[in-house]
């Protein structure tokens, strides 16, 4: 999904682009840079490379209207919810280098492909350490398949929002038409985040900051929920 700045009227891309701007700052902020290792980084970077050619691959109806994979519930279970913003950032900078739409586009699209699933996936990761039991099935099946479908849902009904309350298509198109498609989508994307997850934390557990062994495979920790 991307959302070009022509869709909308002059003022939301800027305005757009002055939050996403203040939220990523927010974000540097937020990582904590020196506990980062060099495996994680380049892992976070190698990530950052692969989301940006999963969005290279796209189809759609209409500009605005695109439907392809996101992969920000994984970035955000791997990395936190922080390096996953700033990630996806690099990769809407990167798209837009390689041609694919203009820099005006970025702020729309970052704050409803990026900010929206990914604080929703953090959120359903905080609240399944609070209430559910830990372990394995309960981290690939409720954060990562079923919070990885949550989050494109999320986000594409965010975008249709948007694209409807500003006038941009028609409600009838945006339900009837775009609405079923981003559905049949979630389930694609809660498919190959939990797919992606069980294989990273078999075989690349370090590589996911969100797992933790003592927790999801020795049984939830002594001093309580976190």
């Amino acid at each position: 999904m991307n959302y070009p700045a022509s869709l909308f009227p002059f003022w939301l891309p800027i305005a757009a682009a002055l939050m996403s701007v203040g939220l990523l700052a927010v974000a540097a902020w937020r990582v904590k840079w020196r506990a980062l290792s060099p495996e994680a980084f380049n892992a976070w970077m190698g990530a950052t490379v692969l989301v940006m050619v999963m969005w290279t691959l796209k189809g759609g109806f209409k500009p605005g209207v695109s439907f392809h994979l996101m992969g920000v519930a994984v970035l955000t279970l791997m990395m936190g919810p922080w390096l996953a913003l700033l990630a996806l950032a690099i990769a809407l900078g990167g798209l837009v280098l390689g041609g694919h739409g203009q820099w005006l586009d970025i702020g729309p699209t970052w704050l409803v492909c990026g900010a929206v699933p990914a604080l929703l996936v953090d959120g359903v990761l905080r609240l399944a350490r609070r209430w559910l039991p830990g372990n394995l099935f309960v981290y690939v099946f409720v954060n990562a398949f079923m919070a990885g479908g949550a989050s494109y849902f999320a986000s594409a009904l965010a975008g249709i929002l948007m694209l409807g309350l500003l006038g941009s298509y028609p409600w009838d198109y945006l339900l009837e038409d775009v609405l079923p498609f981003h559905f049949l989508f979630s389930w694609s994307e809660a498919f190959t985040t939990g797919l992606v997850m069980a294989v990273l934390v078999v075989y690349r557990p370090h590589w996911v900051a969100s797992f933790d062994d003592a927790r999801y495979l020795d049984g939830p920790p002594t001093d309580g929920p976190v």
